[in-house]
């Protein structure tokens, strides 16, 4: 079981509180951000939106002491049970060293977003030793056109409410989509395709703490003090709109930083707009060209990350990856009633 400690499950009429950690996506896409307020209010949250929700600085939403306050303030609210970004970015690594993680430790809460988000839910897991969640963002998720989608608000539920108890085997959602429509002239819902599935790469059974998330935020802050040990752990990594030779970098780098050494098993999410850069190779067989002679379990194509819908992973949480079945089990939750 994780050693983590664990915050309480979202219920009917509980405040959540909006973050901006670097893209202004609210000033930027203010319809798409309000029905993501909305999407909260109907599932029956409170909502509080942060200082710097309603700011801008041409890539940023403020300066990085404004967005750290910004954060501090909900993590120290009483009344806010839950922290959710408005959206990732390319900054959020700036706030590390300013975040109150004795707050976070003495009051956990619910703390998720994705993407560029990484870095907050990792330096939270790791400096207040705290279960943080990999899941959607207001304006890309929860404000999507003609609502959040069905799955997506279900895995919600399933992990921050409770819905689900662990252990539970997680489901692969039988349509997907990463169909690119521009926000600002949006008049039709997406459109979804048949899932594939969940793709075993090297078969094998392992266990232990669910870690990882947006590959290339990895690259601001990796072997940092903010960044987790992965000593068995079952990593999971996803991105968004990077070519092959961009994405060998990266796994070269996890692998230059020994992380391929340390790990009990990896999950890979879908890649949203994958681009092959002409290379006569799949993702799949670069891969196992990086990681090298190397035992443990790896699935791919996993539905986590920029695609939808997508599950809501705990970051620290104890799983069972069963890739010689194509599974991942839950072993416990990631909250407390």
């Amino acid at each position: 079981m994780t050693r983590y400690k664990k915050p309480s499950a979202l219920q009917p009429g509980d405040t959540v509180g909006i973050m901006t950690p670097s893209f202004p996506a609210p000033v930027r896409f203010p319809e798409r951000y309000e029905r993501g307020l909305q999407q909260l209010r109907q599932m029956g949250f409170r909502v509080i939106e942060g200082a710097c929700a309603r700011q801008t600085e041409g890539y940023r939403s403020a300066s990085i002491q404004a967005r750290a306050d910004e954060f501090n303030a909900l993590i120290r609210d009483p009344e806010v049970k839950a922290v959710i970004s408005t959206i990732g970015g390319t900054n959020s690594n700036s706030l590390l060293p300013y975040l109150d993680y004795d707050a976070l430790r003495r009051n956990p809460k619910i703390i998720m977003g994705y993407s560029d988000v990484t870095a907050l839910l990792l330096a939270c897991h790791v400096k207040a030793g705290v279960v943080t969640f990999y899941g959607p963002a207001i304006v890309p998720s929860f404000g999507e056109y003609g609502g959040m989608f069905p799955d997506g608000e279900r895995y919600v539920r399933d992990v921050l409410c409770l819905e689900c108890e662990a252990p539970y085997r997680l489901d692969v959602p039988e349509k997907w989509t990463e169909e690119m429509i521009d926000w600002a002239t949006q008049d039709r819902v997406k459109s979804f395709r048949p899932n594939e599935g969940w793709l075993t790469l090297r078969e094998g059974e392992a266990r232990g703490p669910l870690i990882g998330g947006n590959l290339n935020t990895m690259s601001g802050f990796l072997k940092s003090e903010f960044f987790p040990n992965l000593t068995g752990a079952i990593l999971f990594i996803e991105d968004s709109f990077k070519t092959m030779a961009e994405e060998e970098r990266s796994l070269s780098m996890l692998k230059l930083a020994g992380v391929f050494d340390e790990i009990a098993g990896l999950i890979v999410g879908k890649h949203e707009h994958f681009d092959t850069a002409g290379a006569p190779f799949s993702f799949e067989s670069l891969l196992l060209e990086v990681v090298g002679d190397v035992t443990f379990p790896i699935m791919t194509n996993v539905d986590i990350g920029h695609t939808f819908p997508s599950h809501v992973f705990p970051i620290g949480i104890d799983v069972l990856l069963d890739a010689t079945n194509g599974t991942l089990t839950f072993l416990e939750n990631g909250v407390t009633q």
